[in-house]
């Protein structure tokens, strides 16, 4: 199987189809037996979409026109061929040898691909320093969400850009239910694997090169899991105490399910619910590796009518729907795939979600609002409108050394030490 043309076809599943990165990485991946091949196939795919606006714009310049929908096979290779002759360390005949060759499903495009990359290589400076004038070019994202950034983080705003074209750094969450930071530091050193300890988060490790987590000392027996730093610090922010019931609220894939019982294995009881039955499999699955227990359940967060039956929670952890423009380093297709129509959507769904995850706190409770998002109307300007409606509520203030003190809540901005962009908020229910 030529890697170009398998790269080419998972990507235009996203370009041209609009499915996940993930999902049309997980629908061919499986098909190359060797790993070399698919790591290969997954880096070109996550270069591509990581630099697709850059990449767009070359590529408009060298088409005398512009290909049909159906070709967006050949748009996507052609992509790949760019993204090749100008990040990786392709020797560039066998960069344009090999990628034409994946046009042997359509002949016609073989002198097309050929033409269009041998172009560039003879006057890529030129092209280069064109598209360096076209702001959504230079700065590698749609134009409305750079306006959204600008507009949100004036001061900041260019500094979020970069962090988000930027492979993000492998952290460990340490299973200290199961051993310390610093055993689990001692054993990785051991297989020569280095990595560094975080001062504002005590179960995170940052590894110096990221690895497959078949190479992290027992993984599969759950003394080690792969999470953010900044979403680590959930577990620690919601602080829930033995015999609390808590709640965790669009909890799929489970990172921050298994954190709380990390830290605090004598809960009376945890309920973690997703809407979305499938991913709610994979909380189940990793609680299975890490040896922890909570209950699943698939249901709508924003009904709890049809599934709460008057419980109340001494603490709530709501991880709320959100544009994920925190972390677009990680999932690069939002940049592709969100549109700023669903900004609003969003806004009001995770409103919803929150007045009804209020109901549900017990009084003297904790609920915990977070986001993966960089955005005010998602996050300081959301808990502004909670606390208008609703008057009994208190915001609780977090200290903490990482982010920015918002006028409400607290803000970590893409990059900073390390971390995914990420928002915290603490509300507080009277006795």
């Amino acid at each position: 199987m030529n890697l170009r043309g398998c790269a080419a076809q998972i990507l235009a599943r996203v370009i041209s189809d609009g499915h996940s990165l993930t999902a049309a990485l997980d629908s061919q991946l499986p098909k190359l037996k060797d790993h070399q091949d698919r790591a290969f196939v997954q880096a070109i795919c996550y270069g591509v979409i990581r630099h697709y606006f850059a990449l767009d714009c070359l590529l408009g310049q060298l088409l005398e026109k512009s290909l049909k929908a159906k070709d967006g096979d050949i748009k996507a290779l052609l992509l790949v061929g760019l993204y090749q002759l100008q990040h990786m360390r392709v020797k560039p005949h066998a960069a344009v040898s090999e990628t034409v060759a994946a046009t042997k499903h359509k002949p016609w495009s073989k002198g097309l691909v050929n033409a269009v990359l041998r172009r560039y290589l003879r006057d890529a400076e030129t092209l280069n320093t064109k598209c360096a004038t076209d702001q959504q070019a230079e700065l590698n994202h749609p134009h409305w969400l750079i306006k959204q950034l600008k507009t949100n983080w004036p001061e900041h705003y260019r500094q979020i850009l970069s962090a988000n074209d930027l492979p993000p750094p492998m952290a460990l969450r340490v299973n200290l239910c199961q051993n310390s930071r610093e055993d689990y530091l001692r054993q990785l050193n051991l297989q020569g694997i280095s990595a560094q300890t975080v001062a504002h988060c005590p179960s995170a490790l940052i590894l110096d090169e990221p690895l497959n987590v078949d190479q992290l000392p027992g993984f599969s027996e759950g003394r080690v899991s792969v999470q953010d730093v900044a979403a680590q610090l959930a577990a620690g922010l919601l602080d829930a105490k033995p015999a609390d019931r808590v709640l965790d609220i669009c909890a799929a894939p489970g990172g921050k399910t298994a954190a709380i019982l990390e830290r605090q294995p004598a809960l009376q009881s945890l309920l973690a619910i997703d809407i979305d039955a499938n991913r709610l499999q994979r909380v189940t699955d990793n609680l299975h590796r890490l040896q922890l227990r909570a209950d699943t359940l698939a249901a709508d967060a924003a009904n709890p009518q049809s599934w709460a039956a008057g419980r109340l929670f001494e603490r709530i952890l709501l991880d709320a729907p959100c544009s994920g423009f925190g972390v677009i380093r990680r999932h690069p297709d939002i940049k592709l795939l969100r549109r700023e129509s669903d900004i609003a959507a969003l806004r009001d769904l995770q409103a919803k979600i929150l007045a009804a995850a209020w109901d549900l706190l017990a009084p003297g409770g904790i609920l915990l609002y977070a986001t993966c998002s960089v955005l005010k109307q998602e996050n300081e300007l959301q808990i502004a409108d909670f606390l208008n409606r609703h008057p009994a509520a208190t915001e609780l203030t977090i200290h903490a050394a990482w982010g920015m003190s918002r006028p409400h809540g607290r803000q970590i901005l893409t990059g900073d030490s390390q971390m995914d962009g990420f928002y915290y908020a603490k509300l507080g229910k009277a006795v």
